[in-house]
């Protein structure tokens, strides 16, 4: 997300720079090409903030539970780089420091009572007196600045590198999030990255995977995230899964068959969702005979080829039910991506599992509390990733998890033989 031009208090590092492409295994790599990653994903977060705010002049968005205000994710951002940076004296101890350990000043005095999102209420973020565009560009300056200045005094070593690779990475969660709002709002964005592709072409191939045990979770060396942790053998019967994610084309005969008004498709919480709902997915709408789709504020026909998306949990297993099919536990989808290789494609939408979101067995919450534990509540996991998923995000042990009734994600959804 960007903001509006303006002197800074200190030396502005600049985002318009030719940056290196930084290195897709973000968990494992060094300092100098995690510099290079923080750099252009803070130069993504602004790209896009320019955006809204090209929209959205006054940054005003309406309540919503799935949103957060612009300018609040943005001083956010920056907030929790600098927290558990700059500010944390045990962060050469990774996921072994004490997340209640007293912090040193920020540059923002009242940044705690602003942006620390386990302690501000969602709902009072719209009334929070929270600095304007260009002074919370500055901080995020300065934020960087000293990140970048500690990244290049640190050892290329898992432990020391833990919190420069969380906050990569949960700046690149917030671009994403920037993206669903923008999608929700009807803002104009025209990155092309950040659009739908055409699947392969041709027939959902199956592939089969063997009954055996299968080794879940995070495997040896680098950045995990606690919920991966730790890594485990899992039993598996042998199952047949789909090679990639449903179409649009395979979707939609579905909704023309009058899928969303048969009950007996639907689970009783389904049928409590969709009760009063649209007979179709979000963003979608018919025209003279056509199927339209909604794309970041502009009506476009709809490509039958591209993944079907902005589908909640509901939608993928009535699908399910319609087709005959399941959809993969979590641990079946890991267990074929690792096997399958490039035949399992991934990346499309992220990917609706059977699962529940649940901690391993012998889970140990790191530093950063609020991350897993308070969701372990059995909304689903997705796995995979999005179209608007930054690459370096994007690992086969990741697991991500939102409720059951979301449609504002780019998720959708791949299927198991029944038997």
């Amino acid at each position: 997300m960007s903001f509006l031009a303006g002197a800074c208090p200190r030396p502005f590092i600049s985002m318009n720079a030719a940056l290196p492409p930084p290195r897709l295994d973000a968990r494992r790599t060094g300092p100098a090409a995690l510099a290079a990653a923080l750099l252009a994903s803070r130069q993504d977060t602004l790209a896009t903030f320019d955006a809204v705010l090209r929209a959205l002049p006054d940054l005003q968005v309406p309540y919503d539970a799935g949103l957060n205000p612009p300018l609040w994710e943005l001083g956010h951002v920056g907030w929790f780089q600098e927290y558990w940076i700059a500010r944390n004296p045990q962060r050469a101890l990774g996921a072994d420091a004490d997340p209640a350990v007293a912090r040193r000043p920020g540059v923002r005095p009242d940044g705690d009572a602003l942006y620390d999102s386990g302690k501000v209420p969602h709902a009072t973020r719209w009334t929070l007196p929270l600095p304007d565009a260009e002074r919370v560009r500055a901080d995020l300056s300065r934020q960087l600045e000293a990140t970048l200045a500690l990244l290049g005094a640190t050892a290329d070593d898992d432990t020391a590198l833990y919190f420069f690779r969380l906050a990569l990475f949960h700046e690149d969660m917030h671009h994403e999030a920037a993206l669903y709002m923008a999608q929700a709002l009807g803002l104009r964005l025209e990155d092309p990255r950040w659009q739908p592709r055409p699947l392969a072409p041709g027939a959902r191939r199956a592939l089969r995977i063997a009954a055996g045990p299968r080794r879940s979770g995070h495997r040896d060396g680098g950045f995990a995230f606690d919920n991966e942790l730790p890594g485990h053998e899992t039993p598996l019967d042998g199952f047949e899964i789909d090679a990639r994610v449903v179409s649009w084309a395979e979707f939609l005969p579905f909704v023309e068959a009058g899928g969303y008004a048969n009950a007996a498709l639907w689970t009783e919480a389904g049928r409590r969702w969709a009760e009063g709902r649209p007979a179709h997915p979000r963003y979608l709408a018919r025209s003279d005979g056509q199927w339209q789709v909604q794309r970041f504020g502009a009506w476009q026909p709809l490509d039958p080829r591209q993944p079907a998306c902005h589908l909640s949990f509901h939608e993928a297993q009535a699908w399910c039910r319609w087709a005959g099919r399941r959809l993969p536990t979590e641990h079946e989808w890991e267990a074929a991506a690792r096997e399958a290789g490039g035949a399992f494609e991934t990346g499309a939408v992220w990917e609706w599992t059977a699962s529940a979101f649940a901690p391993f067995a012998g889970f140990v919450p790191h530093p950063y509390r609020d991350y897993s534990a308070p969701w372990f509540d059995g909304r689903p996991v997705l796995r995979g990733g999005s179209f608007g998923t930054q690459p370096r995000m994007k690992d086969v042990a990741y697991r991500n998890f939102f409720v059951a009734e979301r449609t504002d994600i780019f998720a959708g959804f791949r299927t198991c033989a029944a038997g």
